[in-house]
C-alpha cells in the first residue's frame, strides 16, 4: 500500500468513527436515515456538479445497474446499522461491524476475483476471529441477561456482511469500470434516497420529528459519511481491496474509545483490548 493510500484511509477512518458516533446518539431508524440522505444529496449535488463541469465524464447507461446494486446494498446497511445501534452498545456494535467486514471483503476478493493474500494475511484473519470472540463475551452470551447483546451482535454481523459485499462491489466499479468516485457514490446515495422516499412519506410525522430533534446529528452523518467513503473509493481506485478494506478498519479502536469514554458503556477494558487486537489482525491483513 502506498503512503498516499494509507493517508486517505487513516483520515477516512477518523471521519467514519465520528459520523457513526452521531448515528448512535440518534438511533432514529428509517426517518433519520432519510433525513441524513437529504444532507448527503445536497453535498453531492454541489460536488458532483462541479466535478461534472470540470471533467465532463461519460457514464454509459450500462453502468447504472452497478450504481443501483451498490445503492440497494447501502440502503440495507443503513437501516440495519440503525437497528444495531438501538439494540447494542456502540463499543460492541461498531468494532464488531468494522472488524469483521474486512475479513468478509477479503474472503470475497479471494473467492470471486482471484486475489491471493499471504500467510501473514491469513493469520491476521485468525486474530480478528479470536478478537470477535473476546469482544462479544464468548460463552457469556448464552446467559439470559445478555439477550439484548445477542440482538446487537446479530445486527452488527448483518451490517458487516453488507459492508463486505459493497466494499468488493465498489472496488470493482472504481478500479475496473473506472467510474469517478464522487459521481459513483453520489449515484448510490440517490438510489438510497429514492428507495426510502415512499416509506418516509408514509412516516412523514416521524420524519418531521427526526428533523426537529436530530437534524444536527443527521447533518453530521449525511455530510461526513460521503467524505469518508469518497476518500476510500479514491484509495481503492489504485490499491487492491484486500489492502484497503483491512487498513480502513483502524477506526474500530477510535469507535471503541468513543463508546467506552464518551458513552460510559460497560465492559470497556475488554472491548478496548479486543478492538486493539482487531487492529493488529487488520494490520496483518494489510501487510499480507
Amino acid at each position: 500500500m502506498t503512503l498516499a493510500a494509507l493517508a486517505l484511509v487513516l483520515v477516512a477512518a477518523f471521519i467514519h468513527a465520528t459520523w457513526n458516533y452521531a448515528a448512535k446518539r440518534s438511533a432514529g431508524g428509517l426517518p433519520f436515515v432519510w433525513v441524513s440522505s437529504v444532507f448527503a444529496l445536497g453535498l453531492y449535488a454541489v460536488g458532483g456538479l462541479g466535478y461534472w463541469l470540470w471533467q465532463k465524464p461519460e457514464l454509459p447507461v450500462r453502468v447504472w445497474w452497478v450504481i443501483a446494486g451498490s445503492g440497494a446494498l447501502k440502503t440495507l446497511y443503513s437501516l440495519l446499522l440503525q437497528r444495531a445501534y438501538r439494540s447494542g452498545d456502540f463499543s460492541l456494535v461498531y468494532p464488531l461491524t468494522r472488524g469483521t467486514a474486512p475479513l468478509l471483503a477479503t474472503v470475497g476478493a479471494i473467492l470471486f476475483f482471484g486475489e491471493r493474500p499471504t500467510p501473514l494475511a491469513l493469520a491476521g484473519g485468525g486474530i480478528i476471529i479470536g478478537c470477535v470472540f473476546l469482544l462479544t463475551g464468548g460463552p457469556q452470551l448464552l446467559k439470559t441477561d445478555r439477550a439484548h447483546l445477542r440482538q446487537g451482535i446479530f445486527y452488527g454481523l448483518a451490517c458487516a456482511t453488507c459492508v463486505g459485499l459493497y466494499t468488493v462491489w465498489d472496488q470493482r466499479a472504481v478500479a475496473h469500470l473506472k467510474l469517478p468516485p464522487i459521481l459513483y457514490d453520489g449515484g448510490t446515495q440517490l438510489v438510497l434516497f429514492l428507495i426510502l422516499t415512499p416509506f418516509a412519506w408514509r412516516r412523514r410525522d416521524e420524519v418531521v420529528a427526526a428533523w426537529r430533534d436530530h437534524r444536527g446529528k443527521a447533518a453530521i452523518v449525511g455530510l461526513l459519511s460521503p467524505v469518508a467513503y469518497v476518500l476510500i473509493l479514491y484509495a481503492m481506485s489504485f490499491t487492491p481491496v484486500s489492502y484497503i478494506a483491512p487498513a480502513r478498519e483502524i477506526s474500530i479502536v477510535i469507535g471503541a474509545f468513543f463508546g467506552a469514554k464518551l458513552l460510559n458503556e460497560s465492559d470497556a477494558p475488554r472491548r478496548l483490548l479486543a478492538a486493539a487486537g482487531m487492529a493488529v489482525g487488520i494490520l496483518a491483513l494489510a501487510l499480507g
